[in-house]
């Protein structure tokens, strides 16, 4: 599905702290200050965990793979996949998988500043 990033914002409007910003000619969308989702060249990709990926796999979604840098080799994050049209046009469903994506990645922000934050162990001698 191709549609602007206004259409999708519309439809996820039921989204507490939901907040747009342009980024790498594309839309990054973000709950309560964490990234979750782009919006680029009219397609919407949420976050999506090893355990959900499933969820758009089964239903023919690929993961996003922004355009290729000259000289450098394409890339393909796996950790975003397309949304499906059918979620997307129910808007209580696109909340529904929005606050998941959300959700996931807020987990993985987490774990990430913990992990940073954790003091670490005096090695043994």
């Amino acid at each position: 599905m191709s549609a602007s990033a206004d259409y999708f914002l519309d439809q996820l409007r039921g989204l507490e702290g939901l907040r747009s910003r342009a980024m790498f000619g594309g839309t990054g969308l973000y709950r309560d200050g964490v990234f979750f989702a782009i919006i680029f060249r009219g397609r919407l990709y949420f976050r999506a965990a090893p355990a959900t990926a499933g969820d758009f796999t089964s239903r023919g979604m690929r993961p996003f793979t922004p355009p290729r840098a000259p000289g450098k080799k394409r890339q393909t994050l796996s950790s975003y996949y397309e949304v499906p049209e059918e979620v997307i046009e129910d808007p209580a469903e696109a909340v529904r998988w929005a606050r998941r994506a959300a959700a996931e990645a807020a987990a993985l922000a987490a774990g990430r500043k913990r992990a940073v934050n954790s003091p670490r162990r005096p090695r043994p001698s």
